[in-house]
């Protein structure tokens, strides 16, 4: 079954307001944070529709606060991918599915990126597999969209400011009807 844009308006709706995972935001703040920081970063539409929506999965497969804390890893990043690729194009779904092994990667390649990380974010790390080696790190830099992937990790790993100030869930669903009318016409 394909999230049309009135499922994915419904799913922020109903689910918007929980917590994100231990941080000082809601799903929705996270999310709607994510989608600004890549159009202030000058990000194209399907990027930003992509930062928008990375963690859907979160509220496609709801496992209650923080499951990090109860050694849950919710596969979120894969969960939504059934439910979008219907709709939109793998220049949205891959840095959407990506997400995870980029803080993999950044964590090897970046010195200083695993110090920045917050504390859900170490959980989930260790419960995802950990810190790639260097060859893991090489092979996953070289996979389509890995750098898009990259771009929306470091997004995700900022967008958890309480009280930040962000365009609004219409602005983003206006985004992301954009994009499925561009996978619509590819």
């Amino acid at each position: 079954m394909a999230l049309s844009l009135s499922d994915i308006r419904s799913l922020f709706e109903q689910y918007g307001n929980l917590a994100y995972s231990g941080e000082l935001v809601t799903q929705l703040e996270h999310a709607l944070q994510s989608g600004a920081l890549a159009e202030e970063e000058g990000a194209h539409d399907e990027l930003v529709a992509a930062a928008f929506l990375h963690d859907l999965g979160h509220l496609l497969n709801l496992q209650g606060e923080t499951p990090t804390e109860r050694g849950i890893d919710d596969l979120h990043q894969y969960f939504a991918l059934p439910f979008l690729r219907p709709v939109l194009s793998d220049v949205v779904l891959e840095p959407i599915r990506l997400h995870v092994d980029a803080k993999r990667c950044l964590c090897a390649i970046d010195n200083a990126y695993f110090g920045k990380l917050s504390a859900d974010s170490v959980r989930s790390l260790a419960l995802q597999g950990g810190i790639f080696s260097e060859e893991e790190a090489a092979m996953f830099l070289k996979k389509p969209y890995a750098e898009d992937a990259l771009r929306l990790r470091k997004w995700d790993d900022r967008a958890k400011e309480e009280g930040r100030v962000t365009p609004d869930l219409d602005h983003y669903l206006g985004v992301v009807e954009r994009a499925m009318q561009k996978h619509v016409i590819a």
